[in-house]
């Protein structure tokens, strides 16, 4: 639907002298999706202009980091469907394998039970009652936000659809040999029991004890140190760089391993740091991913000493204990033996821990599914040094090569009940089948499937043309994809983009899944720091909706959204952004009481006032600016220039310009109303995409149309009027400094003064009504006595201070603020002219100084300014 095709009722001035969000914001958003605003048509021949989702979690719960994000996309769909595309904002949400499991485990413990109790089949229909009963909720508080998708197209990964959208890629890598099952080291959850990507593990400090361990005897010893001692039960080998002379005489021979029978090689590694402790590692390749590596390249054997729960495996005595237990086990025993060399404790050092749980992660060696990445991962790389995809900003390049250029291969396997079936049959003889969505598995005594999952990024990983139908070539495919953007964290540019841009460029014949990747930054609080429950400074954005309204929240993380930079966001911006919204519905109700008006046509330039036409030029500006930054994905600086615009320029100048002639009526009141009209139009349009509720409900007042969210985006009509901008900017700098003036002699704003206003040969003269009303100045009158004269912007204003203030006491003031500002100069003067002090203080410090001594000068020019318009006394 175009704007042409809206239903129109008569405009109306009625609107309530406060704005209340929270009886605009759920009925406008429940209108919009009853009419369809924001559902495509694959059949239009609109150019399709498509943006998915980042799926949240079916666990999870709108947060912050939502909030930001969806407001920069709905930003650029809205826009979008204003500018007359097919825009597709495609919702949905991802079935979360271990976050799910968990949640649906924690209730079953409730009951006294476990997964295991139920059997698998009965496990996964318990999942899918609760993502009925409890799941989603995410996407009411979606609406909440006002986020403008597609909701009769919204997905979840485990729906019928995507799931043979799994299967089908899962046998196309498999048949091409991309898809293999190996034994390999992964990340490991002993709670959870499962492999977990490296994006589910949440790295920090913990306080642990690094020990120094002599392993062999005599001349042919040598110290490692580790913050792991149960792993040395699993040693096979003490490495060292072939370069380092102190252990030459080693390499090649075998030493006795501490506590146990074995002896153990020395090898020569290049991967060994020699200036790292003692320049000697113990290799334990079934439980550290770098020294798997090494025990590869040198055909070392691995053994594992430990299970899925991370109890000690081998070794009688430490045989059954906890990994944290058998740690401190061993150090006591290794201790009797005097092979302690040093111990340090506690030692502060990073460690992973499972983001679901908290537990302590295992690297182990363990079968699992890989997703042999080179060829793909070439391919995402080509994709963007080819241009076919732009990742903006464009600095965010580097990053993207540095992951994809050294991608190892992909762990998708997972030890869990909840998620897509790894398509595989085993059979009795050692048969390996792989099926497909059309297929049938073999069945007969002996065959059985495969008992994992897959990593939940695999089909997160489709989701781009799994939402569209795929592998089935249909007409929402065939219109929709690509996307034309992803917007998305720049945390996530490895896991989920990576991934995408593979499997994108893998399935889609070498079509990329996107042309455009834009990247944020985080939410952080007001003090840059990151937002953790630790820190206590967790922020619940439907907190503040409630509180400020959506269109507050909105505008404030819109106004920080520069392109890959981290966000702070605290509440006093969101209070201010509701002062905003407060700003644009008074001074729109204002307007409407005073004639604003879109009917008709503009009148021609020549009827237009000065500050008519100066207004409208700006609004051409300021249209022109704002597309430009859209295309550039510079929210912030769109957001401010709209900003300064509607408060500054329209509300605070415009509007307060036109007070006289609304109040004077006759033929120029209704030019203007015309022309005020013309702006808020075209500035509800343009802030509609950031607080589209407000201005949602403002816009359909003023013109009577049905809806903002299928109206015409305004373009640069290419008006534009330097001279009546000249002229305004004068006005306004002759405003500025006798306001400034009256402010520094202490004058109330509302108080009158009497003043002389020299305009003539000028343009200023045409504006003297407008100045004094602006300016709280009386006429001359009877006795008139110039006591401070202001020459500014050609003009000259005489003010009659006589009554007002007290000259001799505000003298006084003055003298001793001067005497002030000079003694700051004088000391800043003086430490800068201080050669030694120069030589030791950091750049930060002087730079400070110097900032003060260029404040001390402005200071006292100014207070020099302000005594000599005062009257002598």
């Amino acid at each position: 639907m175009t704007e042409n095709t809206q239903q129109q009722t008569a405009p109306t001035t009625e609107l309530p002298t406060q704005y209340a969000p929270a009886e605009v914001e759920g009925p406008l958003y429940e209108r919009w999706v009853e009419r369809g605003y924001f559902e495509a048509d694959a059949k239009s021949e609109k150019p399709p202009y498509t943006i998915v989702i980042p799926p949240p979690n079916v666990t999870g719960s709108l947060h912050l980091g939502h909030a930001f994000e969806h407001t920069l996309i709905d930003a650029l769909t809205r826009r979008k469907r204003m500018q007359g595309f097919e825009t597709l904002w495609q919702p949905g949400m991802d079935h979360a394998g271990i976050a799910t499991q968990n949640v649906v485990e924690r209730e079953l413990a409730k009951e006294g039970k476990s997964r295991h109790d139920l059997g698998r089949e009965a496990f996964v229909e318990r999942v899918w009652q609760w993502k009925a009963e409890s799941g989603g909720q995410i996407s009411g508080q979606m609406k909440r936000l006002g986020d403008g998708v597609a909701w009769s197209r919204e997905r979840f990964t485990m729906d019928e659809g995507l799931s043979q959208a799994v299967q089908t890629i899962f046998k196309k890598l498999y048949d091409d040999e991309l898809i293999y099952r190996a034994e390999r080291i992964i990340n490991w959850c002993p709670r959870c029991l499962t492999a977990i990507s490296d994006i589910e593990v949440e790295y920090q400090d913990d306080e642990g004890e690094l020990v120094s361990i002599r392993y062999g005897e005599g001349e042919d010893s040598l110290v490692v140190a580790t913050t792991r001692a149960e792993t040395m039960l699993g040693d096979t080998a003490v490495a060292v760089h072939p370069d380092d002379e102190r252990y030459k005489h080693l390499v090649g021979r075998q030493i006795k391993l501490p506590l146990t029978d074995r002896t153990i090689p020395v090898v020569a590694d290049t991967h060994v740091d020699p200036e790292f402790g003692t320049g000697a590692v113990k290799v334990t390749p079934a439980h550290d991913p770098n020294d798997f590596e090494i025990g590869q390249r040198h055909g070392l054997p691995n053994l594992a000493v430990m299970d899925e729960r991370a109890v000690i495996t081998v070794h009688g005595p430490f045989q059954g204990l906890d990994r944290l237990e058998a740690r401190s086990a061993i150090v006591a025993a290794l201790r009797a033996e005097g092979r302690i060399v040093a111990e340090k404790r506690p030692y502060v050092h990073s460690v992973g821990h499972c983001s679901r749980c908290k537990t302590t992660i295992e690297p182990r060696l363990s079968m699992q599914w890989w997703v042999k990445v080179g060829p793909l991962a070439k391919a995402a790389g080509d994709a963007v040094r080819d241009g076919k995809v732009k990742i903006h900003p464009q600095e965010m390049e580097k990053r993207y090569f540095d992951w994809v250029d050294n991608l190892h291969d992909w762990c998708i396997s997972r030890q869990l009940w909840w998620g897509h079936r790894i398509p595989v049959w085993y059979g009795p003889n050692g048969e390996v089948v792989c099926v497909g969505p059309d297929e049938q598995p073999p069945t007969g005594e002996g065959w059985h499937q495969d008992t994992d999952v897959l990593d939940t990024w695999f089909s997160s990983g489709l989701w781009p043309f799994s939402t569209l139908g795929w592998p089935e070539r249909t007409e929402s495919l065939e219109k929709f994809y690509p996307n034309s953007v992803l917007v998305t964290g720049y945390d996530i540019l490895f896991f989920w983009v990576a991934r995408m841009m593979m499997f994108g460029l893998y399935a889609m014949d070498g079509t990329p899944p996107f042309h455009t990747i834009a990247l944020h930054g985080m939410v952080r609080d007001q003090n840059g720091k990151k937002m953790s429950k630790s820190f206590g400074n967790v922020v619940n954005p439907l907190d503040w909706m409630d509180q400020y309204g959506s269109d507050a929240v909105r505008f404030t993380l819109a106004n920080g959204a520069n392109p890959g930079v981290d966000v702070p966001i605290g509440e006093d911006w969101v209070k201010a952004s509701r002062n905003f919204a407060n700003k644009i519905w008074n001074a729109t109700r204002f307007a409407l009481m005073n004639g604003a008006t879109i009917e008709g046509e503009l009148p021609p330039v020549e009827q237009l006032s000065a500050t008519d036409r100066w207004i409208l030029s700006r609004l051409n500006k300021t249209v022109a600016q704002v597309d430009a930054y859209y295309e550039d994905y510079q929210f912030a600086k769109l957001s401010d220039a709209l900003y300064h615009f509607a408060w500054d320029e329209v509300f605070d100048w415009y509007v307060e310009l036109s007070k006289t002639t609304f109040f004077a009526g006759g033929e120029q009141a209704k030019v203007s109303g015309r022309v005020l009209g013309e702006v808020l139009d075209v500035m509800l349009r343009l802030l509609h995409p950031i607080v589209p509720f407000v201005t949602e409900a403002l816009w359909t007042t003023l013109t009577g149309r049905e809806s903002l969210v299928i109206a015409e985006w305004p373009t640069d009509s290419g008006f534009r009027d330097d001279a009546a901008e000249a002229e305004i900017e004068n006005l306004q700098q002759v405003v500025t400094e006798v306001r400034r003036f009256r402010a520094d002699q202490g004058l109330q704003p509302g108080q009158k003064v009497p003043a002389r206003l020299e305009l003539d040969g000028t343009a200023l003269a045409a504006h003297e009504a407008a100045i004094r009303q602006l300016l709280r100045l009386q006429p001359e009158g009877e006795g008139f006595a110039a006591t401070a004269t202001l020459p500014v912007a050609g003009a000259t204003v005489a003010l009659d201070l006589s009554g007002t203030i007290d000259v001799a006491a505000e003298r006084k003031r003055l003298a001793k603020d001067l005497a002030a500002a000079e003694k700051e100069k004088a000391q800043a003067q003086g430490k800068l002219g201080n050669e030694a002090f120069l030589a030791k203080a950091p750049d930060n410090v002087v730079d400070k100084i110097r900032t003060r001594l260029a404040k001390a000068d402005e200071d006292i020019a100014r207070i020099q300014a302000q005594l000599a318009n005062l009257p002598q006394v």
